[in-house]
């Protein structure tokens, strides 16, 4: 791998886990003696970084961590209803029907994976879960630029629910409303499955919101994120 490479997935990891939280400054040459890198491709990292929202130059301060605002989210989610609907759309017409059955069912049982886990990390079994209804969408749809597309708004999503602090209580409704989308992609209906998707952002997006009384740091406002 590329030191460039290396340098860009630390940081993107770094920062999508709030190790590197909104505001920080990511100085040249404290990072590159961070990762181990030298400075021209900590500078090419950087710019890939920038380039995905998740940093942005700032005059006097060099480049810094992105913040997140209830603006943000809004607009992420509204990407993201047109991306996720049209994408389980297509893989209702496109996709085979047992894979589908089969994740609605895994679906429906991941009460013990959820239940059983003290806290976020320990959930990883759940979030692959996900993570595989997604992959398998994404290849029953079959269009590379909509793929694509979706890789950069999960990229943003994975920051925004950790900073959400998921609860037990609503993972368990995730799961059911999980389990609705892989079996109406399932059924063959390209609008119950889009539908499916619809109720299950909507459901999403009122949860960020109300949590964030617990994270004060979705601000209410673009501009107040700016650093």
């Amino acid at each position: 791998m590329r030191a460039s490479d290396r340098a860009y997935a630390a940081l993107r990891q770094d920062i999508v886990d709030w190790r590197l939280p909104p505001g920080t400054v990511l100085g040249e040459v404290e990072q590159s003696e961070r990762l181990g890198v030298s400075r021209t491709p900590l500078r090419e990292a950087l710019s890939r970084l920038s380039a995905d929202g998740l940093a942005a130059p700032h005059s006097g301060r060099g480049v810094v961590v992105t913040g997140i605002s209830l603006d943000t989210v809004a607009e992420l989610f509204e990407l993201r209803q047109a991306l996720e609907c049209k994408s389980a759309a297509l893989a209702a017409v496109r996709g085979n029907e047992p894979v589908f059955r089969s994740l609605a069912v895994r679906f429906r049982a991941a009460g013990e994976l959820i239940g059983t886990a003290a806290t976020d990390s320990d959930r990883g079994g759940y979030y692959s879960l996900v993570a595989e209804l997604d992959a398998a969408i994404d290849d029953a749809a079959a269009n590379t630029y909509l793929t694509q597309a979706l890789g950069n708004v999960r990229l943003h999503l994975a920051r925004v629910r950790r900073l959400a602090k998921d609860n037990p209580e609503r993972l368990l409704e995730t799961a059911g409303e999980h389990a609705t989308i892989a079996a109406a992609v399932a059924t063959g209906d390209p609008d119950l499955a889009g539908a499916a998707v619809s109720v299950h952002l909507h459901k999403s997006l009122e949860h960020l919101r109300s949590a964030r009384i617990a994270a004060p740091e979705i601000t209410t406002s673009k501009r107040r994120t700016t650093p």
